[in-house]
């Protein structure tokens, strides 16, 4: 599938801002799966300096410095990508899920790669609700694909989607007793549930292009940024990337952004700025548009 995906971000500041300072991950990533076609971000207030590297993990990520002072912050990431479904090593798959602990299992040759996806992070803490309820999907000598299947079945049947009950600082405890979040909480009680269990696992951001219904148009920017999260499986060193939200294995409907180790590393933008204003407001406009093959 091809598309066009644009992201804009608008701050609106009730006093101008003398300073501002920030990061963003809105490249997505070249991958076997998924070809960039072109790619392209606009800041206004035209910053005095921006800087586009890769981070840590081997997303684009870039740093930007606007000194104008300004009244509002307008981020526009445009994008064009093929997407294709991935394809996974059957061997792999029908792997007990033991063998992807690298913890405790290191003789993988990328078992030191995968390792601090096994370990804990700030917004995916090792919650004992969590660690238990994961008990069940992860039963010994089970494979890891339908083990991790199964656990992405429950979490959608077991929990509510509700974009009022939580915020962006809920943490998995919080998900646990509500039994209702966002894509975010899921991915983060995924990745808790099996890190507990010692399995190495990442958060991935990214979009998904929506369908509209029967008969309907599709709605310009009514589609948001997305996240799910990615397996490890040590035979082939390929990740296994499912959707709790949705209920699905990731295909040629994803875009994939970033990956970290949860949302802190991969926000889509977040800064500093320096101001007297009280109050600001944030303006999201998200669209995964499918382009027909004469438009690339």
């Amino acid at each position: 599938m091809r598309y066009r995906v644009s992201h804009r971000t608008t701050y609106t500041y009730s006093k101008p801002v003398q300073d501002s300072v920030g990061l963003f991950h809105l490249i997505p990533r070249e991958l076997p799966w998924q070809q960039v076609l072109a790619s392209d971000v606009e800041v206004a207030p035209l910053p005095g300096d921006i800087s586009r590297d890769l981070d840590y993990f081997g997303n684009s990520s870039t740093y930007f410095h606007v000194t104008e002072p300004h009244s509002s912050l307008v981020i526009t990431s445009t994008s064009e990508v093929i997407a294709d479904k991935p394809a996974y090593d059957p061997g792999a798959l029908a792997a007990p899920w033991e063998a992807s602990r690298p913890l405790l299992d290191s003789s993988a040759p990328s078992a030191w790669r995968a390792t601090e996806f096994a370990l804990e992070s700030a917004r995916a803490g090792h919650v004992d609700e969590a660690t238990a309820y994961a008990a069940a999907s992860l039963l010994p000598g089970r494979p890891i694909g339908d083990a991790v299947t199964d656990l992405m079945h429950r979490i959608h049947a077991d929990f509510a989607y509700d974009s009022t009950a939580t915020t962006v600082t809920s943490t998995v405890a919080d998900v646990m007793r509500t039994r209702a979040g966002v894509c975010q909480d899921f991915a983060h009680l995924a990745l808790a549930c099996l890190r507990g269990h010692g399995v190495a696992a990442r958060y991935v951001s990214g979009y998904l292009a929506t369908q509209p219904p029967p008969g309907k148009e599709r709605i310009v920017g009514a589609d948001a940024s997305h996240a799910w999260l990615a397996v490890w499986m040590p035979s082939s060193d390929e990740w296994l990337a499912i959707d709790p939200t949705n209920n699905q294995w990731a295909n040629d409907r994803y875009v994939t952004v970033a990956w970290g180790r949860d949302y802190g590393d991969v926000s889509p933008v977040k800064g500093i700025i320096y101001t007297k204003a009280k109050k600001s407001t944030l303006r999201v406009s998200v669209d995964v548009a499918p382009l027909e093959p004469a438009q690339v």
